[in-house]
């Protein structure tokens, strides 16, 4: 392995729903299993769940969410169709960010059983991933 793989542990209510909603439904790979933990799989990074007995959902999509970049706009409507298809809910639909600009990008928001936010975006122009650091613009300026 060469490239890190990034590492983030994240609240649930339980396993039985975390599985349907990101094995079932996003297509990650389940991994190592106990009744208060899972190890997922999500596009080669490890997600790891971990039951909590209060699960304090947030007003909006900041401060905190996680997903993934897709390097291809068809790899990132496949998951969009995928998420219709086993009728994921969205927290937000997917629309176009910064069109005609260098930040332009798509994206959709959704959001699991517990209240977790997930955004899943792909750029028009990939040196906005890091880059384009003359450009003030980040993320929705109402959300």
């Amino acid at each position: 392995m060469t490239q890190p793989l990034f590492h983030l542990a994240f609240p649930v209510g339980d396993i039985p729903q975390t599985k349907a909603f990101y094995v079932a439904g996003l297509g990650c790979t389940a991994g190592r299993e106990t009744p208060r933990s899972l190890i997922l799989n999500f596009y080669q990074h490890q997600l790891v769940a971990h039951v909590t007995p209060e699960i304090h959902p947030q007003k909006g999509i900041y401060p905190r969410h996680f997903g993934l970049i897709f390097s291809t706009e068809s790899a990132w409507q496949e998951l969009y169709q995928r998420a219709k298809t086993h009728q994921l809910t969205f927290y937000q639909e997917a629309k176009l960010r910064f069109p005609n600009s260098p930040l332009e990008h798509r994206t959709f928001f959704l959001v699991d059983p517990f209240g977790n936010l997930l955004e899943f975006k792909y750029y028009v122009a990939s040196e906005a991933i890091f880059g384009c650091q003359e450009y003030a613009q980040i993320g929705d300026a109402n959300s």
